[in-house]
């Protein structure tokens, strides 16, 4: 199972909101070879570490791909540029992240790429979309499901699905 987090919180050239980025984001997954089999609802979610940048808009998806795990975040990273992502300083407010959070469980550590993604198990916001959309997924590393790891996370982290704002399910 190939797992794809999506957030923004912040507004990109052609779209009004964060949401919007995200769903078209989304839209565009198809354009680089990536087939969205499942998506989860969307998700708010406080920025981590905390500070006063907008909250995030959050969600997982399940793709499927023949790319290569690293060509696949090749893909993911020029698509974020082209939503008008600028890194630089870490945490910072963005107007796309596209993380590679499992691919298949497998287990890698390069310069570029981490596998899974080493900070999945610590982030609410992203286990609780994989959760609801991929119940059985387990943690490569630690062998424990979404929902194993949710229980395991100390209080903090709010986050909470966006109900009417759902993205469709698929």
């Amino acid at each position: 199972m190939i797992l794809v987090g999506i957030g923004s919180n912040l507004a990109a050239p052609g779209c009004d909101s964060p949401q919007e980025v995200a769903a078209a984001a989304i839209a565009q997954l198809p354009a680089i070879g990536v087939t969205v089999v499942r998506q989860s609802r969307w998700y708010q979610s406080e920025p981590v570490p905390p500070s006063d940048q907008p909250w995030y808009v959050n969600g997982v998806a399940v793709v499927a791909t023949g790319l290569a795990p690293a060509v696949l975040l090749t893909q993911l990273l020029s698509l974020e540029t082209r939503f008008g992502r600028r890194r630089g300083v870490p945490n910072a407010a963005r107007t796309l992240d596209l993380d590679l959070l499992d691919y298949d469980g497998r287990q890698c550590a390069t310069r570029r790429l981490v596998l899974p993604h080493p900070r999945l198990h610590e982030r609410r916001f992203v286990l609780a979309p994989v959760a609801e959309i991929a119940p059985d997924w387990r943690h490569s590393r630690l062998g424990l499901t979404a929902a194993e790891l949710l229980a395991r996370l100390p209080p903090g982290q709010p986050v909470r699905a966006l109900g009417d704002l759902a993205m469709p399910r698929r």
